[in-house]
């Protein structure tokens, strides 16, 4: 078959688990776009809670909503896909109700709240690529994952821009907000619980999967493999955990620099942003598919991480020309660190299901999801502990621990099974 890159959007969805599906992507991201940026705010606004106060009941319930990932991953090892799924945004559904049930000034209730609310957030996403993983296979699994990425960010682009739009509207619009997102929670768990993708029902998915597996190790016996234990990928996690500082580059770093450092308008952080999504909508899905025609994929994470280094050299050098230029140099800067973005998320997510034997494979993305986990919740500290000491230290500390992480995925001998490249074409069939 010759390489194409034409891409069938009809074919991309039914690879992704079908329409129904991508609906419920589609409601569950707005309505997360909703409410999800503003949480402070609510916490701050709503309930009168001192902002330290609020900023540590979020990070709190993130924290402890990764202890979730160990039963997640159990419950998919059983076979569940669209079941955990629907289940992620039943829990955050619920958490969005014990928010509104939330008196002013109850600061331990709005903990509960952020906690249920990140279990629910914690879940989803080894929840989301299991069942992508069940459904598709080969590099058309990659290019689902990314077009669900890319879904994903439009939606929290589109509903974020309606939650700005309403804020004028004071703590009212706030609470009428977070209501329209528990109604979106529960009416895209309702569409994922009728997509009914279960491991254990899907034999002939399950037994594709299997069969990749095994070719892509040619030792040991097929009966061994299937009671193999789940890949420790001990260098990958690790280095995960720093690649993972790019996604809130654009968040926290970027504003603290510009506003802060450069004494840059706030327009030039929220013009960061929306590039930011823009590019990652309309580029995660061919960026994602070209790269999978050329190199392995843990080629491409290794990459990933050289880019990243590059832009965060760049915002080094940027921050250094101060003025008017350092602004706009930031910003052209911020668009080879979302393109590093962009090939992180398309490799990363991929290379750790194809590596993961299917009896193992939630605990493998749970074990993934912790570290990804780990990452963004402690980057946002480590961002603004490093950025008082000045450039060098901010940017440098970056660009040296991303470019070790990248080194370390390119040399660990556990990465070498996914060694083949493979020629996927998306214009008219589908491996699921």
């Amino acid at each position: 078959m010759a390489p194409t890159t034409k891409i069938r959007p009809h074919t991309l969805v039914r690879a992704s688990g079908g329409p129904r599906y991508a609906t419920a992507l589609a409601v569950d991201s707005l309505g997360t776009g909703l409410l999800r940026p503003f949480l402070l705010l609510y916490g701050v606004t709503v309930l009168d809670l001192s902002a330290p106060a609020t900023g540590i009941a979020m990070t709190a319930g993130i924290v402890v909503g990764l202890g979730c990932m160990p039963a997640v991953g159990r419950w998919l090892d059983r076979g569940a896909r669209s079941a955990v799924v629907a289940a992620s945004m039943l829990v955050r559904a619920a958490g969005v109700v014990l928010l509104l049930s939330t008196p002013t000034g109850h600061v331990w209730l709005f903990g509960a709240a952020a906690l249920v609310l990140g279990v629910g957030n914690q879940a989803w996403p080894p929840a989301h690529a299991a069942l992508v993983a069940t459904v598709a296979h080969g590099r058309e699994r990659d290019a689902a994952l990314a077009a669900g990425r890319a879904l994903r960010n439009a939606g929290m682009g589109l509903g974020a821009l309606v939650a700005t739009a309403c804020l004028a509207g004071g703590a009212g619009a706030l609470q009428v907000l977070a209501g329209l997102t528990g109604a979106a929670y529960l009416c895209a768990a309702g569409l994922a619980w009728s997509v009914r993708v279960d491991a254990r029902a899907s034999t002939g998915n399950t037994g594709g999967e299997a069969d990749a597996w095994r070719g892509g190790r040619s030792h040991g016996s097929a009966s061994g493999e299937a009671n193999a234990p789940a890949p420790r990928l001990r260098k990958l996690l690790t280095a995960n955990v720093i690649y993972v500082f790019c996604l809130n580059v654009p968040e926290i770093a970027l504003p603290l620099v510009l506003v802060t450092q450069l004494n840059a308008s706030p327009a030039w952080s929220a013009l960061v942003f929306v590039a930011n999504t823009a590019l990652v909508v309309t580029l995660q899905v061919p960026v994602t598919v070209l790269m999978s025609r050329r190199f392995t994929r843990r080629t491409v994470l290794a990459l990933a991480g050289v880019v990243l280094t590059v832009s965060y050299a760049g915002f080094l050098a940027a921050t250094s020309l101060g003025g008017g230029w350092g602004a706009p140099a930031v910003a052209a800067v911020s668009v080879v660190c979302t393109l590093g973005e962009i090939v992180y998320a398309g490799s990363a997510t991929a290379l750790v299901t194809a590596l993961a034997p299917p009896h193992a494979l939630g605990r493998t993305l749970a074990r993934f999801e912790l570290s990804t986990g780990f990452g963004l919740a402690v980057s946002p500290a480590a961002i603004t502990a490093l950025a008082p000491h000045g450039p060098t230290a901010l940017w440098g500390s970056l660009a040296v621990a991303t470019l070790m992480s990248a080194s370390a995925v390119a040399t660990d001998r556990e990465l070498t099974h996914d060694s083949a490249v493979q020629v996927t074409s998306l214009k008219g069939h589908s491996g699921a």
